[in-house]
């Protein structure tokens, strides 16, 4: 992490002076002069570079990445290898990329920048000595980057290392994809497992139910219990559309009428231009379960469920409201937070599903777009997503 700190710090350093230098020029295309020249040529190849690594330290990134980390040290040839094998070479001076990993072998051993001789009995070759470089990720060894030359001065090794220093920055924002991606499986299976078992014997239990009395119905809510088992555990896709989630809460709540009866009402108001914005996958179904359960319990009469869905300008607003028990808003605090508890009756499956919904979407959209709780105790409890309409890289399935 102090890497890529490190690195967003020479990013404000040379990118935004040259970026408002450019913009003072008032003339598009116009760069002054040769140093300025140099520097946007050296931004533009390092950004071309950079997509290569986001998937981590792979032969076909490394290949990708290599001929532009080549022209930003201006040298004959270059190497890049992991802990095992030579992953890339770029140099028309093939001949020495056989000696590659043994030449990052002490680097790979100690983790210092090395400089080696390089015997060559070609008189048309320029390659006569490499400077060595480490690229680590959480203080690790995990490769080398080796700039090769017919010397090596002090300036190639500075911006060898400097280099390399960015591309340890690529490596650690990969690994933090990877985290990321990692936890959002995790909190996905999390939330499948909130799909309580509870759940789905109940509305097998009320299905059959049916099958002697009503085998029309039973077979219709059979139906509808498959279709949404196949939506929830689906296996492909992080983001739905808003019309697919709400599809999915409407089986869900008709299996729950089918159990209740008169005991539950629903009250679901859409605005149709909102249903085919993406959002994430399963996020407003524990806000609805937790609506079901906080509105039926402890109460004789009936329980009130309200779906709302709203145009917000460049937002869609969503709101998922129960005329239940309520909350304490310190608890539900203390919920978002992940200061879960468990109460004597089990898992705080509320705790689970809030937090869990909260933490996904900021994740996707940043911290502006967590959940907004409304509850007071006796109070009911009102859940507001708020999602944008478009946003880069969420896409539905």
């Amino acid at each position: 992490m102090d890497v890529v700190v490190a690195v967003a710090a020479t990013l404000l350093v040379t990118w935004v002076p040259a970026l408002l230098w450019w913009r003072r020029q008032g003339r598009e295309g116009d760069l002054g002069g040769p140093a300025h020249r140099a520097t946007f040529e050296m931004l533009h190849t390092a950004s071309r570079a950079a997509p290569a690594f986001r998937g981590g330290l792979t032969e076909q990134g490394a290949q990708k990445a290599a001929r532009h980390l080549r022209a930003l040290l201006d040298c004959p040839a270059l190497a890049i290898t992991d802990g095992e094998r030579l992953l890339a070479w770029d140099g028309e001076h093939d001949h020495h990329a056989a000696e590659g990993l043994a030449h990052a072998g002490v680097t790979l051993g100690n983790g210092r920048t090395q400089v080696h001789d390089v015997p060559c009995d070609r008189l048309d070759c320029p390659i006569r000595r490499v400077v060595v470089v480490p690229l680590a990720t959480d203080d690790r060894v995990i490769g080398t980057l080796a700039a090769y030359g017919e010397d090596v001065p002090a300036g190639l090794i500075r911006a060898a290392e400097e280099v390399a220093l960015w591309v340890d920055a690529q490596l650690e924002l990969a690994e933090l994809d990877h985290s990321r991606a990692l936890l959002m499986e995790a909190e996905m299976r999390a939330l499948r497992a909130q799909i309580s078992p509870h759940f789905i014997y109940n509305s097998l239990t009320t299905i059959a139910s049916f099958v002697r009395s009503d085998p029309e119905r039973a077979r219709e809510l059979l139906l509808e219990f498959a279709g949404f088992t196949r939506y929830s555990f689906r296996r492909h896709g992080d983001f739905t559309t808003l019309a697919e989630e709400l599809r999915s809460i409407d089986r869900y709540l008709l299996l729950q009428r089918a159990r209740f009866g008169e005991e539950l009402r629903v009250t679901l108001r859409i605005a149709p231009e909102v249903l085919p914005v993406a959002v994430p996958f399963l996020c407003l179904q524990p806000l609805v379960e937790n609506a079901v359960r906080h509105g039926l319990q402890d109460r004789s009469e009936p329980g009130l469920i309200t779906i709302v869905a709203e145009d917000a300008g460049s937002d869609c607003v969503i709101s998922v409201e129960d005329d239940g028990i309520g909350m304490d808003p310190e608890e539900v605090r203390r919920l978002l937070a992940g200061e879960r508890r468990t109460p004597a009756g089990g898992p705080d499956e509320t705790g689970i599903g809030l937090a869990n919904v909260d933490d996904r979407l900021r994740q996707v959209y940043g911290d502006e777009y967590g959940i907004a709780v409304e509850t007071g105790p006796g109070a009911g409890t009102k859940v507001i997503v708020r999602v944008p309409k478009y946003r880069p890289g969420v896409t539905a399935s």
